[in-house]
């Protein structure tokens, strides 16, 4: 037992000594591995000429290439030696590449002449077109190939515009520098000259105590105050002292004019803040769907309306709502009393009254007063006794059902008489009787509860004002300027769809002009008139028939998505920058890699813009654009 023990001690000894000394020769030979390749590596990356120490051998040393030598010296080495010394920058370096251009070349200035450039209304072109009916007035875009590819700039000194209300009787004169109304209309107060802005009185032709005590005569002869009457339009309105003041009263005018001899009055009244635009009645339809307005003005406006069979009055009608009024004032009314004035014959005025009365008649109106220098007539609420006076007298037809009485744009005006919707008895509406304002901005829309616009329910109307409550909420939270009470006046909303982005702004001291696109798979225009608010047809192919610098902020939902196939992106942001004030916003909302390519665009045309994530978070596809135009004007004009 103990030879045993003491054996099998002896036996575990000498197997511990033998691993004892395996490990130590393991560690002996991987040491002298490890540094024989270490010192070969040193030496297969340093010149054979470097002299090292001892003690280099243990010590990190960097080594600062030497551009001029291939070889180091040992002084060399020995001034690297120290730690305070060490180099940690790349010794191998890509030479810079060579200076190029910006990588983002901005589209340049016009010339600075080009102020006023209104492309679709370019007077020089409007020249080339035929005199009959006023035709050369009308809209007349430019060719593709002639769209200027540069940015319109604000003439020297532009401001931004007073604040409304009181912008609506001031305006800068640098803004809108002419003078020409201040004489031509200097009897009739429409507008004064007074030291570097313009005042205006609310004067007119046909209103010598003021605009404001024009429209409370109006007031006595029809309820403007029950909100029965909410939508007005106003043929050739001068610097638009009528829409003006009816905003007071919570009617909204869209007022137009030609651009003609009279200088700038559309102009006047955009920076009055007053809704606007250029338009004349010629030989197309008015940019507006049927049953639009409640009420319809001319003060002197100088349309024949007597004339051509009444093919004016006859668009009138088309675009007045069933009990609408139309308001004349001017001639030849009164005449009896205004005929020397006038320099012109008794006999010719009389003639005038005559064909205009005849039309009207023809158009089933009823005349329901004249008195003074005013005439009001108004439209039935439904067919039913015109058709039954149609076949009697057979005086003017009605349309052929197959004509699309919502289509106006570049639609050919036509003698015919717009047949209103069927009713089911003498005293309905048709096309459904509207709430009066404000119920009727959220009451379900006629065009919608009749079901005639396909896909578009009742269900689908309410979600969507909600909806852009909340996406104007947030907008506000983005745009700090849209936030600001006050700051905006004008705005546009370039794709409207049911006008939600208008209708969640209705509180706000702004008026909004709802563009449907003649593109848009569903015709919606109709629906917006319905709620109260107003707007008008375009294809965003072509110029907007505005002047530049109309509005303070411009909106658009999936506008480019709509075009992106149909026309140049960057022609519309031209336009866009064109009709926006500088320091105006816009707000896109889109896909993202169409915003993308928008954001480059934006970019050349010097607008601050940033790209952010949809309200409801940074996972949606759909992301928000929004920019600011930069402050720039034309330079001042030296004066030889």
């Amino acid at each position: 037992m103990n030879i045993n023990f003491a054996t099998q001690f002896h036996s575990f000894k000498s197997k511990k000594s033998n691993i004892f000394f395996t490990k130590i020769y393991f560690v002996t030979f991987a040491t002298i591995l490890c540094t024989f390749f270490y010192l070969l590596g040193l030496w297969h990356h340093y010149p054979s000429t470097t002299v090292i120490s001892a003690t280099g051998a243990t010590s990190l040393l960097c080594f600062q290439q030497n551009t001029t030598t291939t070889t180091t010296t040992t002084e060399e080495i020995s001034s690297t030696s120290s730690f305070d010394k060490l180099d940690f920058a790349a010794t191998h370096q890509l030479p810079d590449p060579p200076q190029t251009t910006a990588r983002v070349s901005h589209i340049p200035p016009c010339n600075p002449s080009l102020y006023e450039y209104t492309p679709c209304e370019d007077q020089t072109r409007s020249l080339t077109f035929p005199r009959n009916k006023l035709m050369y007035r009308e809209r007349h875009c430019p060719l593709p190939e002639e769209i200027l590819r540069c940015r319109i700039p604000a003439p020297f000194g532009y401001k931004l515009p007073f604040r409304w209300p009181e912008s609506r009787d001031f305006a800068w004169y640098a803004n809108v520098p002419h003078k020409e109304l201040t004489v031509e209309k200097k009897n009739q107060n429409w507008v004064r000259f007074n030291g570097n802005r313009f005042r205006f009185p609310g004067g007119g032709t046909m209103f010598p105590r003021g605009a404001n005590a024009y429209v409370d005569d109006i007031g006595k002869l029809i309820n403007l105050k029950d909100g029965s009457i909410r939508t007005a339009i106003d043929t050739g309105c001068g610097v638009a002292s009528w829409g003006a003041y009816l905003l007071s009263r919570d009617i909204l005018t869209v007022s137009f004019a030609p651009r003609d001899t009279h200088e700038a009055q559309v102009q006047f009244a955009l920076e009055r803040g007053v809704p606007a635009l250029i338009g004349i009645i010629a030989s197309i339809r008015l940019p507006y769907p049927s049953r639009a307005f409640d009420m319809a003005h001319c003060s002197r406006c100088l349309i024949p309306w007597g004339q051509y069979d009444g093919i004016y009055l006859t668009e009138v009608d088309r675009v007045l709502r069933p009990g609408g009024y139309w308001i004349l004032s001017g001639p030849p009314i009164n005449w009896e009393r205004h005929w020397k004035g006038w320099e012109r014959t008794q006999e010719s005025l009389n003639d005038e009254q005559d064909a205009i009365e005849n039309v009207a008649k023809s158009l089933c109106w009823k005349k329901l007063i004249q008195k003074g220098d005013l005439a009001i007539w108004q439209k039935p609420t439904n067919h039913m006794h015109c058709k039954i006076k149609r076949k009697i007298f057979k005086t003017r037809p009605f349309c052929q059902e197959a004509q699309d009485p919502d289509m106006a744009w570049y639609t050919k005006l036509d003698t015919c008489l717009t047949k209103l919707p069927e009713v089911d008895h003498i005293k309905e509406v048709a096309g459904g009787e509207l709430s009066k304002w404000p119920k009727r901005l959220t009451s379900i829309p006629p065009r919608i509860s009749s079901q005639s616009l396909n896909g578009i329910t009742s269900e689908i109307f309410n979600e969507n004002n909600e909806l852009w409550k909340k996406r104007v909420a947030y907008y506000k939270t983005l745009d700090p300027q849209l936030a600001e009470s006050g700051r905006y006046r004008n705005l546009l909303d370039m794709n409207s769809y049911l006008g939600g982005f208008a209708a969640a702004l209705v509180d706000d001291p702004v008026w909004v002009m709802n563009i449907v696109p003649v593109e848009a798979e569903i015709n919606t225009l109709g629906v917006i008139y319905e709620r109260g608010l107003i707007g008008t047809y375009q294809n965003w192919c072509e110029a907007m028939s505005t002047y530049p610098r109309t509005y303070d902020f411009i909106h658009g939902d999936s506008v480019f998505r709509l075009y992106q196939n149909r026309c140049s992106m960057e022609n519309i942001l031209l336009e866009m920058d064109r009709i926006l004030r500088p320091q105006g916003s816009v707000i896109l909302r889109d896909d993202v890699d169409v915003l993308t390519k928008v954001k480059s665009i934006a970019d050349e045309i010097q607008w601050d813009a940033k790209i952010t994530d949809h309200e409801d978070g940074p996972y949606e596809r759909e992301k928000i654009l929004v920019a600011v135009k930069q402050y720039w004007t034309a330079p001042a004009i030296e004066e030889n």
